[in-house]
């Protein structure tokens, strides 16, 4: 199973809905909240190359970007082949 990684921010509600589907999936992830870290966004901007908008999803190394292209991933049975491999 591939490592799971969300950057989040506590006032966001597309942060909620990524992570909702996640847990729903029973996925483990690591979550790092950029709230108030200038030096976690600062790893966001580098590792999404160039974007600053939460959430960033991350499934191994492969940017998969926020809740949408999550949910269109789910939504085109693509995201269970990715978690698994």
């Amino acid at each position: 199973m591939s490592n799971v990684t969300i950057y989040s921010s506590s006032r966001c509600p597309f942060c909620v809905k990524a992570k909702m589907l996640l847990d729903k999936k029973n996925i483990q992830y690591e979550e790092i909240d950029v709230t108030d870290d200038e030096e976690a966004r600062k790893k966001l901007v580098e590792k999404a190359n160039g974007m600053r908008t939460v959430p960033q999803i991350f499934i191994g190394e492969t940017h998969v970007g926020g809740c949408d292209d999550l949910y269109e991933l789910e939504n085109k049975g693509k995201l269970d082949p990715m978690l698994a491999a």
